[in-house]
């Protein structure tokens, strides 16, 4: 589990394919300090550490996680959104996030605002996932407060910080990126689809 709170930015050094599976090498400030099996959320996606060397360290993607994510479209040199899994007893700064990608989104629009930045994005509504004004939704792995609420598109307003330590910085118009959506908002969609 983790909280939508962005450790660190890392750097993809190498991909490697292997039949349908990507193999990916990330340099980051916390890579020395992973371990072997460790969950590591990249974008939003959870990752399990397979491989270190120094301040580098390896995970794999297999071909349902390259399908739902945004992943595939890393190249090398490409920055990712890093966070370690949350330690029982620590604070839930963001919300909780489970690191599984629900779809990609599309973004339309990048507007400055006074003091701040509105990203605007679309995303298939067919898979019936849904957001509301006030609620939480993970984007590339970092959790954000929706602003405004449509049927297949929502906007998040991101202060200078957040701009400025994650990937959000390399977000323009017609980047894919990945979204979780708000767990509790899921299962009340779930149960609504089933009784109709």
């Amino acid at each position: 589990m983790f909280t939508g709170i962005i450790e660190t930015l890392g750097r993809v050094t190498k991909i490697e394919h292997e039949q349908s599976n990507i193999h990916y090498f990330v340099e980051s400030p916390i890579s020395s300090a992973l371990k072997i099996d460790q969950s590591v959320s990249h974008n939003g996606v959870c990752l399990t550490v397979v491989g270190m060397e120094g301040d580098v360290h390896q995970v794999t993607a297999i071909k349902e996680t390259l399908e739902k994510s945004s992943l595939g479209l890393l190249k090398e040199g490409d920055q990712v959104n890093l966070e370690r899994c949350t330690q029982i007893g620590g604070r839930l700064d963001g919300h909780i996030v489970q690191g599984h990608v629900d779809q990609t989104a599309i973004c339309v629009a990048v507007e400055p605002q006074d003091g701040s930045t509105l990203f605007t994005f679309e995303y298939d509504p067919e898979k019936q996932n849904v957001t509301v004004e006030k609620g939480s939704i993970t984007v590339n792995g970092i959790s954000l407060t929706v602003v405004n609420s449509g049927k297949n598109s929502f906007s998040v307003a991101i202060i200078p910080y957040t701009l400025e330590h994650t990937n959000l910085h390399q977000v323009e118009v017609g980047s894919t990126v990945n979204l979780e959506f708000d767990i509790i908002g899921k299962y009340v969609s779930k149960l609504l689809a089933l009784r109709s």
